[in-house]
């Protein structure tokens, strides 16, 4: 369904997205593109240029590559309006929680919560001053549905960012910034096909085959498939928009129905 964009609803505002190069970063960056936003995003490599982005190679996992992508925001915006935190991943093996070493622990530490901390430590201050701004950040379902073969370290990171966000809500809110948290199930990006492109050469079958197995390990999602990275992309949108103004504090999940639980 194509969802239709008011290209002025986002005129002048300044955003910050955290893994906006791809996979639903890249399509949460397009989404306020579209809305008419001024957008800065990071990534380690060196991408293909986004039209109308302004981009800064850093490593968000690490303190240095926080604060450069800080940095240039405050020195090529003089400030931001929205913090879209789309960053996160996991490249832990499988083998439950004994094949996960300290380094395992700490690079997922640092991926899904840390970076988005340390971006929120450096620039949400501006925010406070000024009495306004709006912050989202991506979880996942996986902080209360783990898979202890393969997601513990990516599912405790994102339940601690979780917690984190609902405790910087109650800090903010009386200061006029908003803080909401989008919790996506499966996502069908890129690298969602690679990885049912995998299963399938070490499992044999089909490509169908290898996304019921997903969706088996899930328990199921109710309307029968993922979700794509623009209809995530368009729920932190709204969240960021003045459209969401009277919404605060609160957690909202995109998982086409996979947590069966209240």
């Amino acid at each position: 369904m194509t969802v239709k964009v008011d290209p002025a609803e986002f005129a002048g505002k300044r955003v910050l997205v955290s893994g906006g190069t791809k996979g639903t970063g890249r399509a949460t960056v397009d989404r306020f593109l579209a809305g008419g936003a001024r957008v800065i995003t990071a990534a380690r490599g060196t991408p293909e240029p986004i039209d109308g982005v302004e981009f800064v190679q850093a490593d968000l996992t690490t303190a240095e590559g926080s604060q450069a992508l800080a940095d240039a925001a405050l020195d090529r915006f003089g400030g931001i309006d929205i913090l879209a935190h789309v960053i996160g991943g996991s490249s832990t093996p499988g083998g439950g929680f004994v094949a996960l070493t300290d380094e395992h622990w700490l690079s997922e530490l640092n991926l899904n919560l840390l970076a988005t901390v340390r971006l929120d430590r450096l620039l949400v201050p501006t925010m406070i001053e000024r009495g306004t701004g709006a912050v989202v950040h991506v979880t996942s379902i996986q902080s209360i549905l783990p898979l202890p073969e393969s997601t513990t370290a990516y599912a405790a990171a994102k339940a601690a960012l979780r917690t984190y966000s609902k405790s910087l809500s109650k800090e903010l809110g009386p200061k006029g910034v908003r803080v909401n948290v989008v919790s996506p199930g499966w996502i069908m990006t890129k690298s969602a096909v690679v990885f049912l492109e995998r299963l399938q050469v070490m499992n044999g079958g089909t490509m169908e085959d290898a996304r019921q197995s997903v969706l088996d390990a899930l328990g199921g999602i109710s309307i029968g498939r993922a979700a794509e990275p623009s209809e995530v992309a368009d729920l932190i949108a709204y969240l960021a928009s003045d459209r969401a103004g009277a919404i605060h504090g609160a957690e909202f999940v995109i998982d086409g129905g996979t947590v069966k639980t209240v």
